[in-house]
């Protein structure tokens, strides 16, 4: 296959890449390297790929990897259509993954504008190109922030979904209408994964994870929202790449052939276990500053994977312990090389 992957320079993005690399396939990256957070990280993730930052430039030319001949990075917007249609006519894929988007929940209520452009312009950009080049998959991330404020659990791919909470969520909602719509008139086969909390090594600096290691080290205070009476199912992040790799060979069968799974490791953990769990892996006791929750969380998170189980065989590994030990320990040595 030859897989083109958006939102390269990012927490999923980064390690989709390097096991799809690993796997065989020719795979062609690309991001924007927006600022929505230190695009130090961006640049290091890239890096760890074998893409210099100091070759890369603003036309959307390709740079091949230096330490994996099968991948190549381009700095393009996805919300810039012409370089996009260009690279689907000069690289014909074979199939998509669309991880580019404006990510956050809490920063949608700052900054709404920043999520109409990316996840609506530009998937649908996403979904024009694939339309136009005989795609024979595109898969794309969804979020199980389009469930709102459900008090049913755990969710389920056929709960209601249509009492989102954060324009976040909005958005994510709107990529399932509009893939659905072009696999119905254009026959492209889509698949939407609704991606519950990740974390791992190389994760986003926004989310409670990095936050909580960051403070933790620095013998500061952590945030704890809803005074720590919530619930997420943490799902680590080689998990989730292998959910992806085989949604990526898995085709739609029914008409539409359109389908949306919940990705996750469908076992919600309380905040304070968390918490406590990287306490001990990291040796170190955490300040905590309790908070009332914010506008346009949720309680409580848990995925019913059971659908994504059956259509690809999907079953998570990664128990809390062993996972938030691998995070925290790339954490120590990334802190480490970065000071």
């Amino acid at each position: 296959m030859k897989i083109l992957v958006t939102g390269a320079a990012g927490f999923i993005g980064f390690h989709l890449v390097e096991t799809l690399v690993k796997e065989g396939h020719e795979v062609v990256g690309i991001d924007n390297i927006n600022d929505y957070y230190d695009v130090n990280l961006k640049f290091a993730r890239l890096n760890e790929s074998g893409i210099d930052r100091y070759l890369i430039t603003e036309n959307g030319q390709l740079i091949a990897s230096s330490k994996n001949k099968t991948y190549s990075f381009a700095k393009i917007d996805i919300t810039d259509l012409q370089k996009l249609e260009k690279l689907f006519v000069e690289e014909n894929f074979t199939h998509v993954v669309n991880l580019a988007a404006q990510a956050g929940v809490r920063y949608s209520l700052e900054n709404p504008h920043a999520y109409v452009q990316s996840n609506l312009v530009g998937f649908v950009n996403i979904l024009e190109c694939c339309r136009h080049n005989k795609i024979e998959h595109l898969v794309y991330a969804s979020s199980s922030s389009v469930y709102g404020a459900n008090s049913k659990i755990p969710f389920s791919e056929e709960d209601r979904v249509d009492h989102p909470v954060s324009l976040y969520a909005a958005t994510k909602k709107s990529n399932e209408l509009m893939a659905h719509t072009y696999s119905h008139l254009y026959d492209l086969p889509t698949t939407g994964l609704r991606f519950f909390t990740v974390y791992g090594p190389w994760g986003r600096p926004d989310m409670a994870p990095m936050l909580f290691a960051k403070a933790i080290t620095k013998g500061v205070a952590i945030n704890v929202f809803n005074n720590g009476e919530m619930q997420r199912d943490f799902t680590y992040i080689d998990d989730i790449v292998e959910g992806i790799v085989r949604c990526v060979s898995t085709l739609p069968k029914k008409q539409p052939r359109a389908e949306v799974f919940n990705i996750g490791n469908s076992k919600p953990v309380d905040l304070m276990e968390f918490i406590s769990t990287m306490e001990d892996c990291l040796g170190l006791y955490a300040e905590k500053n309790f908070m009332p929750m914010q506008e346009g969380d949720v309680k409580k998170t848990w995925a019913n994977t059971e659908l994504l189980e059956k259509v690809t065989g999907y079953a998570p590994n990664y128990e809390l312990k062993k996972g938030v030990k691998r995070f925290t320990d790339w954490y120590l040595k990334f802190k480490a090389i970065k000071n």
